[in-house]
C-alpha cells in the first residue's frame, strides 16, 4: 500500500511539472538554451536577419535567434489570429510592410511594445519623418523602421539617346508624356507598362507625392479630392497617348523591361535588383531620374514600399528581442547587408558609405542611390489608416474604368460611395 502510494504521488508531481511546460506560445523553444527569440518574416528578409544575429551574437553570446521563413500572407494571417487571441501563439519579433501596419495599430493599440519607452526615441533622429510618422501613436514609436522604397523613373539610356530625349529636360508630368511620343515614333517602343485593370501603383505614388492618399491625414476618405483628380488625370492621359504597354502581373513588367519592350518604369528604388537580375546584359543602359512633377518646380519625392518590425507586447523576450531590433535598425553594417538583397534602407547613417556615394556601372556610372538616399527627406508623410485594402481595391476599380474610358470625376465619386458602404458595414 504504501509503495501504490508513492507510485501515485510521483505521478501526480509528474503531471504537475509536465503541465508547466506545457502550452508554449511561439516564443517559446526548448533548445539547449532555453527560450530563444524568435522572429517570423520573409523572402530576403529571412537571409538579412540571419546574418544580423550571427554579427550580433559575436557581442552577445547568451543571444538566440529563430527565424520563421514563411509567405507574406501567412504571416498576416497569423499574425491577425494570434492578435485577436490576445497575443497567444504569436513570435517576439514580426515583419509588417508599411501599408498594413496602421491598421494592425488601430485595431490593436496595445499588441505591440512601445518602443519610446523602452529609449527608442534617442534614435529617432536617424530616420526619415514619413517613417516616423506612420510607425508611431499619441507620440510614441511601435515599430523600427527598415527599408523603404524611394521612387525614380528607370530608364534605357540608348533609347532616350537615340529619340534624342534628354532625361534632364524631363522636369513635369506632361514632359514624360511628350517624350514617351518621341520614343514610341522614334525608336518603336512604348514608354512605360502598365497593367490598368488590376494595379493602381502609379496612382499610389501619385497621391503620395502630392502628400496625401485614399485617405487625408485626418483620416477622412480622400478619392474626390484635387490631387486624387490629378493622380487620376495622370493615368488617363498616359493611356490616351498611346504609350502604355499593357502588362499583366508582375512577370509581364519585369519582361518587358528585360526584353527592351518598354524605355522606361517609374517605380521604387527596390526595383533595380529585378532590372539587373533579369537582364545583366544591359549594363550601362539603364539610368535613372527622379519622378516628374505635376507642375514645375513641384515636388518630386515619393515612396512605393517598406516594411518594418515590431514585437509583440506578450514577448517574455520583449528586453532581448528589443536589444537585437535596435541594433539591427540603426546598425550600418546591418543596412548595407539589406541593400546588397535588393532593400532599400530607411537609417540615414548608411547613405555617406561607399555603396551609396559609388557610381554604379549597370545603371551608366550614375550614383543612383545618393539619388535615392537623398530624396528620402522629402518623402512626405501620408495616412494608410486600416481600411487600406478595401480602399485600394476602389482605386484599382476606379483606375480601371478611366483608362478604359469613364469620367475622371465621375469614376473617384462612384469610388468613394463604394468605399464609404464597404466601411460602414
Amino acid at each position: 500500500m504504501k509503495r501504490w502510494f508513492s507510485l501515485i504521488s510521483f505521478a501526480l508531481i509528474l503531471t504537475l511539472v509536465l503541465a508547466g511546460c506545457g502550452g508554449k506560445s511561439a516564443n517559446e523553444t526548448s533548445g539547449s538554451g532555453g527560450k530563444e527569440v524568435v522572429a517570423w518574416a520573409w523572402n530576403i528578409n529571412v537571409p538579412v536577419l540571419k546574418k544580423a544575429a550571427a554579427e550580433y551574437q559575436k557581442e552577445n553570446p547568451g543571444f538566440k535567434l529563430k527565424v520563421v521563413d514563411m509567405g507574406r500572407e501567412d504571416v498576416y494571417s497569423k499574425l491577425t489570429t494570434g492578435l485577436q487571441a490576445g497575443g497567444k501563439g504569436l513570435p517576439d519579433i514580426v515583419l509588417v510592410e508599411d501599408d498594413r501596419f496602421q491598421g494592425y495599430l488601430d485595431a490593436f493599440p496595445k499588441a505591440f511594445l512601445n518602443l519610446s519607452k523602452k529609449g527608442f526615441d534617442k534614435q529617432e533622429d536617424k530616420f526619415p519623418e514619413f517613417k516616423k510618422a506612420l510607425l508611431s501613436k499619441d507620440g510614441d514609436m511601435y515599430g523600427f523602421p527598415f527599408d523603404a522604397g524611394p521612387t525614380g523613373v528607370f530608364y534605357r539610356t540608348d533609347y532616350f539617346e537615340k529619340a534624342g530625349v534628354d532625361p534632364n529636360s524631363i522636369k513635369t508630368w506632361d514632359d514624360y508624356i511628350a517624350a514617351g511620343k518621341k520614343i514610341k515614333e522614334k525608336v518603336g517602343v512604348d514608354l512605360l507598362g502598365l497593367d490598368f485593370n488590376n494595379d493602381d501603383g502609379l496612382f499610389r505614388m501619385a497621391l503620395t507625392q502630392q502628400g496625401t492618399f485614399y485617405f487625408n491625414n485626418k483620416g477622412k476618405l480622400n478619392l474626390t479630392s484635387k490631387e486624387a483628380k490629378k493622380a487620376m488625370e495622370l493615368n488617363k492621359k498616359l493611356k490616351e497617348a498611346g504609350i502604355v504597354k499593357n502588362t499583366v502581373g508582375w512577370d509581364a513588367s519585369i519582361s518587358a523591361l528585360a526584353e527592351g519592350k518598354v524605355a522606361s518604369s517609374p517605380s521604387g528604388a527596390w526595383l533595380s535588383g529585378s532590372i539587373t537580375q533579369q537582364a545583366p546584359d544591359l549594363k550601362g543602359k539603364w539610368g535613372v531620374f527622379l519622378l516628374p512633377s505635376f507642375e514645375e518646380g513641384g515636388n518630386r519625392a515619393s515612396n512605393l514600399g517598406g516594411s518594418n518590425y515590431v514585437i509583440s507586447a506578450t514577448s517574455q523576450k520583449a528586453d532581448e528581442a528589443y536589444k537585437f531590433m535596435e541594433y539591427f535598425s540603426t546598425t550600418d553594417k546591418v543596412q548595407e547587408e539589406a541593400m546588397k538583397g535588393g532593400l532599400f534602407p530607411s537609417l540615414n547613417t548608411v547613405y555617406s558609405s561607399k555603396l551609396f556615394t559609388a557610381q554604379d556601372e549597370y545603371f551608366n556610372n550614375q550614383t543612383i542611390w545618393k539619388t535615392f538616399a537623398d530624396e528620402m527627406k522629402d518623402i512626405k508623410p501620408v495616412n494608410f489608416t486600416g481600411n487600406y485594402s478595401v480602399a485600394n481595391s476602389e482605386a484599382v476599380k476606379a483606375v480601371s474604368e478611366v483608362t478604359n474610358g469613364k469620367g475622371v470625376t465621375d469614376s473617384l465619386e462612384a469610388a468613394q460611395k463604394r468605399l464609404e458602404n464597404r466601411i460602414q458595414k
